[in-house]
């Protein structure tokens, strides 16, 4: 009897810790498929608001590299169709656009 009892306890626990585990990864990340029309539309957002870009030869953002804070960060125009907008900013660097998240500011996509 003790022998059942701690192997349905034991499989109780096994079960929720792979429930948790399960819940936890499926909603810390989401995954954005970004096209070259949303790089085209913040481009051209970016000449119509008159933004400058960013120029400094030696600074070439990659996917996962924070910017520093000398770099301006603007909020996503609607016109990018990108979802969850609101998470991201962007910016120009060097003629090249470069989507942000907002908060650690690491770089998402860029488009060359």
């Amino acid at each position: 009897m003790n022998k059942s009892l701690l192997s349905a306890t034991a499989a109780a626990v096994l079960l929720a810790g792979v429930g948790l585990a399960s819940a936890q990864s499926s909603s810390s990340t989401t995954t954005t498929t970004w096209t070259n029309d949303q790089g085209q539309a913040i481009r051209q957002y970016s000449t119509t608001q008159h933004y400058s870009s960013f120029s400094d030869p030696a600074l070439k953002p990659s996917v996962g590299m924070a910017l520093p804070d000398s770099v301006t960060l603007y909020p996503v125009p609607q016109t990018a169709q990108i979802p969850q907008s609101d998470s991201y900013s962007y910016t120009i660097i060097n003629d090249q656009p470069v989507v942000v998240e907002r908060t650690t500011r690491k770089v998402v996509h860029t488009w060359e």
